[in-house]
């Protein structure tokens, strides 16, 4: 009679752990949400975000709890197991991510939105040409313009220096201080648009640092968000096949 007490006491005590598990994955997958819908006012976005780490912090635990150890036996169980250690790694490794990047973007002291990046690429691109070909027309010299043929087109084609500028090296400062030795072989009517040249380089370095910190958070987003949800629905399947067999 006490050995029987004792596994419906186990038993029961599975259940209840599983179902408090559920209840952290289902709120803890709740943020993503909160950030789709935005403009409801439900709470601030730091709230949610100290209460998601808190939570999974508590999921961990309770997970282990569950289990009764960190690896269990089964093969379901073990996948389940295997998602619970992807989704709480990469959801630590997006908290530095997003506090290191949105850091550095905000450093820079413009707001851009990723969405309008190309636009924007294409814009200076424009811009550029515009320089080259004004300074041509006016001053009758192709020494830019060979140079930026040579050079600065690859530059100004779409955003570079990707790693660069996550490791926070300004490698297109280096860039644009090898274009200020052109300077030597210019003449002085020339030199303006070189300087014009110059300022946008300045102004395309700040954008592909957003470019950089923006598109690294995404892509940590793409990876945490469907492992996620894989491990709800995983999680809910578990629970149905648990209520299907102890029924």
């Amino acid at each position: 009679a006490y050995s029987f007490r004792t596994k419906m006491a186990l038993t029961d005590s599975v259940f209840v752990t599983g179902y408090v598990l559920l209840f952290f994955m289902l709120g803890l997958f709740a943020l993503r949400f909160r950030k789709r819908f935005s403009m409801i006012p439900i709470g601030r976005a730091a709230t949610w975000l100290k209460v998601h780490i808190v939570g999974g912090v508590l999921a961990i635990v309770v997970f282990w709890i569950h289990t009764g150890n960190a690896w269990p036996l089964g093969f379901f169980e073990q996948v389940l197991a295997l998602l619970v250690y992807l989704v709480t790694i990469s959801g630590i490794v997006g908290h530095l991510i997003q506090r290191t990047y949105s850091r550095r973007a905000t450093e820079t002291g413009h707001e851009i939105i990723y969405e309008r990046i190309p636009a924007a690429v294409a814009e200076f691109r424009g811009a550029a040409e515009a320089v080259v070909l004004e300074c041509e027309r006016k001053t009758g010299s192709q020494t830019i313009g060979r140079y930026y043929a040579e050079t600065l087109e690859w530059f100004f084609e779409q955003p570079r220096f990707f790693f660069n500028n996550l490791g926070g090296f300004r490698a297109g400062r280096q860039f644009k201080r090898r274009l200020q030795t052109v300077e030597r072989y210019l003449s002085d009517s020339e030199k303006p648009y070189l300087e014009k040249l110059v300022e946008l380089m300045d102004a395309r370095n700040v954008l592909d640092v957003h470019y950089a910190a923006q598109r690294i958070m995404k892509i940590w987003r793409w990876v945490h968000v469907p492992l996620s949800a894989a491990l709800v629905v995983l999680a809910l399947w578990h629970l149905l096949l648990v209520q299907v067999y102890a029924s």
